[in-house]
């Protein structure tokens, strides 16, 4: 059961988060939750509002108004070492992989963890093996095969087990399966559930409603830098989403419930 259905607290909140980029409001008022052991989508057209949505959250943005909670307490992330610190990694669609080194290499990346002042390579060798193993991730046919050998599904495998390897409690991924065949596509999308139902939360940036369909619980969407609807994907259909990228608002879904004050 998810943090939703059980009335959980969520693991992230955004509460009237806003960004300005000198005349250019990016952000107005962006309310936001995404919980434990859910995929949520984000979605929006074109300058809608999505970059900077992570980037805020990744600490690259500072916002200028709002409030960002993690876990229920309020938190300022000013930097990406902040948000690695609270269990925030982003993978982004360069990946930020070194096509020279390793899959192991690469894992490890600036956290490689030592012996006796020399590098603990069986160590790492073992929790990278673990941490792959976990996610199901087999297609890979050696984790000392160059990162520059792996196909684009497998890169975006790695990137995310990278993420896992660093104890993220939450995982956002920035357009995972563009330029994906459609086998790689679905190993990602199997691994991004997986990440959920291991008990992440997984935030997926898309602009594919196919895959956002199929592999999210919940779907934001911004339209010009507001949050314009956040349902579970059973309330929306496709039409729907369009309608609310494209014109804020639609007529084909079921109005919000009304909130009580207590």
């Amino acid at each position: 059961m998810s943090s939703s259905e059980n009335g959980g607290e969520p693991l992230l909140r955004l509460r009237g988060v806003s960004k300005n980029f000198g005349p250019v409001q990016a952000l107005h008022g962006v309310d936001l939750e995404v919980r434990a052991g859910e995929v949520t989508a984000l979605v929006g057209d074109n300058g809608a509002g999505k970059s900077v949505t992570i980037k805020t959250i990744a600490g690259i943005h500072s916002p200028d108004q709002g409030e960002i909670f993690w876990e229920g307490r309020p938190v300022r992330i000013r930097t990406p070492r902040d948000a690695a610190a609270l269990g925030i990694e982003t993978v982004y669609q360069d990946l930020a992989l070194c096509n020279n080194l390793d899959i192991v290499q690469n894992m490890f990346l600036g956290r490689e963890r030592t012996r006796a002042g020399v590098l603990n390579e069986e160590d790492m060798e073992t929790a990278a093996q673990e941490t792959l193993s976990s996610l199901a991730v087999t297609t890979v046919r050696s984790i000392r095969q160059p990162v520059a050998s792996l196909s684009g599904g497998q890169r975006q495998s790695v990137a995310i087990a990278k993420a896992v390897l660093w104890d993220a409690k939450l995982v956002i991924m920035d357009e995972p399966t563009a330029a994906l065949g459609v086998a790689q596509t679905a190993m990602v999308l199997s691994l991004t559930r997986r990440l959920a139902d291991q008990g992440h939360a997984a935030m997926i940036v898309s602009h594919n409603m196919n895959d956002v369909f199929e592999v999210a619980d919940r779907i934001a969407v911004l339209y010009l830098g507001r949050v314009v609807a956040v349902r579970p994907v059973a309330e929306l259909d496709r039409q729907s989403v369009v309608d609310l990228m494209t014109t804020g608002e639609s007529s084909r879904m079921p109005s919000e419930p009304e909130r009580t004050e207590g």
